[in-house]
C-alpha cells in the first residue's frame, strides 16, 4: 500500500506551535499576514517580517514531536516493511516529522530552520536569528525559506507525482481553506482514491472525504495508524 498524507498546522498544535487560521488564538488573526509573509512586505520591512520569523525559529526549537507526529514515523516504517510507503507532505514549515522519524517528507511551504539568498536563490540551514544584515556568500540578502502570500508552492511536480502513485489519500490538521493543498483531495477522488480526514474539526472541503474522524491529532492519528497496520 502506497499512501500520501497531507499534514497542516494541526498535527503541530499540541507541540505548541501555533496554527495560522482557525479557532482561537491563530496567528492570521493577531497578525496582518499582508504585513508579514508577501515579498512586498519584507522588501518594505525587512526587520519586521525577520522579527516574526525569528520568534516562529525560536518557538519551533523549543518544541518536540507530539503522539501525532511519532505514529506517522511509525506509519511509515511499517509500511515500508511490507514493501509499500508513505509519502508525506506537509503545509507545516517545522522539523517535527523528521525529528519524530518520518524520512520522506516534502515541504511545500518551506523549512522555517532554513534561509534562502534573495540574490542567487541558494538554501543554507540556519538556526539562529535573521537581519536585514543576514548576508549570503554571494553578498545577497537572506530571507526565510518560506513560501509567501503570493508566491508558489515547492515541489508540486513531485507532488503530484506522488499522488498519481497512490492508493489512498489523507489529510491530517488541515483547514481546506489554502490552495493548492486543498484541492489535493478533489485530485485524489478524481482518480479513484478513497480519502479519509482527521482533524480538530470538520475543514472547509470535508464533504470530499469518504472517511471523517474528528478529534485531537494525538488521539486520532495514533488510533488511525494502529488501524492501518493492522490490516
Amino acid at each position: 500500500m502506497n499512501l500520501f498524507i497531507l499534514t497542516g498546522a494541526g498535527v503541530s498544535a499540541e507541540s505548541g506551535l501555533g496554527v495560522f487560521r482557525g479557532p482561537g488564538a491563530a496567528l492570521w488573526k493577531r497578525y496582518d499576514p499582508m504585513q508579514l509573509a508577501t515579498p512586498e512586505a519584507f522588501a518594505r520591512d525587512p526587520a519586521l517580517v525577520h522579527a516574526f520569523y525569528n520568534a516562529r525559529r525560536r518557538n519551533l526549537l523549543a518544541a518536540s514531536p507530539n503522539a501525532a507526529h511519532a505514529a506517522l514515523a511509525r506509519l511509515e516504517a511499517g509500511l515500508v516493511q511490507r514493501g509499500g510507503g508513505l509519502t508525506l507532505v506537509t503545509q507545516n514549515i517545522d522539523d517535527l516529522h523528521e525529528r519524530a522519524g518520518s524520512t520522506r517528507v516534502i515541504h511545500m511551504h518551506g523549512e522555517l530552520l532554513k534561509a534562502r539568498c534573495a540574490s542567487c536563490g541558494a538554501v543554507s540551514d540556519r538556526r539562529d536569528d535573521l537581519s536585514p544584515h543576514s548576508r549570503c556568500g554571494c553578498a545577497g540578502a537572506l530571507r526565510p525559506h518560506v513560501v509567501w502570500f503570493g508566491e508558489t508552492p515547492l515541489f508540486m511536480d513531485e507532488i503530484h507525482a506522488a499522488l498519481g502513485a497512490a492508493d489512498l489519500f489523507v489529510a491530517i490538521g488541515t483547514s481546506g481553506a489554502v490552495y493548492p493543498a486543498a484541492g489535493f483531495v478533489r485530485e485524489a477522488r478524481a482518480r479513484g482514491l478513497r480519502c479519509c480526514e482527521l482533524t480538530l474539526e470538520a475543514s472547509d472541503n470535508a464533504a470530499e472525504f469518504d472517511d471523517r474522524r474528528y478529534g485531537r491529532a494525538s488521539e486520532i492519528v495514533p488510533s488511525w495508524v494502529e488501524e492501518i497496520l493492522a490490516r
